[in-house]
């Protein structure tokens, strides 16, 4: 078996990354970043999905994005957007993280050089997404040519891969593939404020669409609802 580093948030698509690096054959070694997000749930979703998904190990990494802002998600002073589905071609919302996924990927790319991996899972996607920048196939095949020159094993000719298994999937698509594998969606938190149960709002941008693709697939929705 190869060795596999999954970036894993505790949310649905990351989740279902996870079941696929599995099913592919890995050796899955979990990684999730206490970034400074609004929510602190999804944190303790990405130990339970890990967990429940028999993963070999999974580290929390504590960065200070908080400290730069410029995000709902890290910044209280910026509200996060309600009842509005924003699509791609609107501009980058401004639940966008700076730097985020180029931040966790480099992070990532250094623990699978230490445990050897052969591949890096992220569960970015390019379809039902919210438009943010390092979401976009243009910036994984960017970072693969980085990764290829910055390393150890890419300078010695053992790359390690980033795998984009849900890059082209819509919501419906990733839920049914994570519903074959046997993922129990109910692990997992999506919201972008979600309180300290994890129950979620309903009305952000992830919610809806976390919620549309529950519809699409023709799967009971397992979220659990503030006021509910």
């Amino acid at each position: 078996m190869s060795t596999a580093v999954v970036l894993l948030s505790g949310g649905l698509d990351s989740a279902t990354c996870l079941a696929m690096a599995r099913a592919d054959g890995h050796r899955c070694h979990t990684i999730a970043f206490d970034y400074g997000q609004r929510t602190r749930s999804e944190l303790d979703a990405a130990e339970r999905v890990s967990r429940a998904l028999g993963a070999e190990s999974h580290r929390v990494i504590e960065l200070g994005l908080g400290n730069i802002g410029g995000s709902a998600l890290t910044d209280h002073d910026i509200a996060v957007p309600e009842d509005v589905l924003e699509e791609e071609g609107d501009g980058i919302p401004v639940t966008y993280v700076p730097a985020r996924n180029t931040v966790f990927l480099s992070l990532a790319l250094g623990l699978a050089e230490v445990l050897e991996a052969d591949v890096i899972y992220i569960g970015v996607n390019a379809v039902d997404y919210s438009g943010y920048p390092d979401c976009r196939p243009a910036f994984i095949e960017a970072f693969q040519n980085m990764a290829n020159l910055a390393t150890k094993a890419g300078v010695e000719g053992h790359p390690i891969r980033i795998a984009t298994p849900l890059m082209n999937l819509s919501k419906a698509d990733i839920i049914r593939e994570g519903t074959r594998l046997g993922l129990d969606y109910g692990l997992t938190v999506s919201c972008y404020q979600a309180d300290e149960e994890g129950r979620a709002c309903g009305r952000c941008d992830s919610c809806r669409l976390r919620r549309q693709g529950f519809e699409e697939a023709l799967v009971k929705d397992p979220t659990k609802y503030q006021g509910a």
